[in-house]
């Protein structure tokens, strides 16, 4: 059908003008209802299709509270993250050294991906992988000062 359009177009014929206008019709007619099928499917702009993308949030998202008491189970922290749950890890269990030593590790964690990491209180800490947006401030100092 779309050789004999392109032939009718590059040479067209007189006599038998009256089928191809038939054809042409339905053809259009076809092209509409496809064209509001995508239109279903598709967002109105580009704007809207990077929008909703952004802004969806996972229903499996979810958060793991932690107390380490050694620094062995900063791995275990390790392992949420990668797997894109947010963790809260609060160091007060852990000597000065080791609680040095987790965090400095859990910094490496975060970075490769490409997530933050927040001192959200006093030897407490938020470990976020990429897909958990934070916003807001904590004030870490108190307002007797």
């Amino acid at each position: 059908m779309a050789f004999e359009k392109l032939k009718n177009f590059i040479a067209p014929l007189d006599d038998d003008d009256d089928e191809y206008e038939d054809d042409d019709n339905q053809y259009e007619e076809k092209e509409q209802v496809l064209q509001y099928k995508e239109s279903e499917t598709k967002p109105v702009s580009s704007y809207e299709a990077t929008k909703t993308s952004v802004n969806t949030i996972p229903t499996n998202a979810s958060m793991v509270l932690f107390e380490p008491r050694s620094f062995e189970e900063a791995e275990e922290i390790a392992k949420h993250l990668k797997n894109r749950k947010a963790c809260v890890v609060n160091l007060h269990r852990l000597q000065r050294e080791y609680a040095q030593r987790t965090i400095d590790f859990l910094t490496g964690v975060v970075f490769a991906l490409d997530g933050t990491i927040q001192k959200i209180g006093h030897n407490v800490i938020l470990c976020t992988p990429k897909n958990v947006n934070v916003t807001g401030d904590i004030s870490l100092e108190s307002d007797d000062d």
